[in-house]
């Protein structure tokens, strides 16, 4: 194996994945729970963008912890959610960017 080669091969890599970071980091999901009281906006990387709280789930809350806890479920359903769609968006940029590499079926 040509060490020159290798260390090109290694320079394309790192520069696929500079460009994959970025696509990600620019690319945005979005989840919402309990028809659309929660919504959750997060980018490919998986970092939260915005939370929206319907008002009217709010101000149905009457104090009481069954309320409370309804809520919470309906915020960490859209978290979920949205982390599901995040990381269905990584695995399909990753395969389209390594499809022609013919890598193990699993690696990525």
């Amino acid at each position: 194996m040509d060490p020159l080669k290798l260390q090109q091969m290694l320079g394309q890599a790192k520069q696929m994945q500079e460009e994959m970071q970025q696509k990600l980091s620019r690319s945005i999901v979005e989840a919402s729970s309990g028809g659309g009281a929660v919504t959750v906006k997060m980018n490919g990387k998986k970092e939260v963008l915005k939370v929206t709280i319907d008002p009217a789930a709010v101000s149905s809350l009457s104090g009481s912890a069954a309320d409370v806890e309804m809520l919470e479920d309906l915020i960490t359903a859209a978290f979920n959610e949205a982390g599901r769609r995040a990381e269905d968006l990584l695995k399909s940029s990753m395969q389209g960017m390594l499809g022609g590499l013919n890598l193990p079926p699993g690696l990525f």
